[in-house]
């Protein structure tokens, strides 16, 4: 009989035991795993700095488009038109004074 009971508290301890990894294996893979709690941070911290450079980028989009259109054949700005010139050709008008 008190084989039996040998038996019996090795099989409990083999029980417990696999239930302690399994549940060791499943808290550690909720917390480091590919879908874990640690991956959701790292991605949610991702999307905040890609959105901000996706609104950083529309802002770009949208001064250029501005400029785009200021400079077009339906409106044009003399003021930048001016500036675009001195800047990109160098040019200065005729009553100036270059100092270099």
């Amino acid at each position: 009989m008190s084989q039996a009971r040998g038996r019996a508290g090795a099989g409990t301890l083999l029980y417990f035991t696999l239930a302690f990894v399994l549940g060791f294996y499943f808290t550690f893979a909720a917390v480091q795993g590919d879908y874990g709690v640690f991956r959701r941070v790292q991605i949610e911290a991702e999307k905040r700095a890609l959105t901000e450079e996706r609104d950083v980028l529309a802002a770009e989009v949208a001064r250029m488009e501005n400029l785009a259109h200021r400079l077009s054949d339906g409106y044009l700005d003399l003021d930048l038109l001016d500036e675009r010139a001195r800047d990109v050709l160098g040019l200065v008008r005729s009553d100036e004074i270059v100092i270099r």
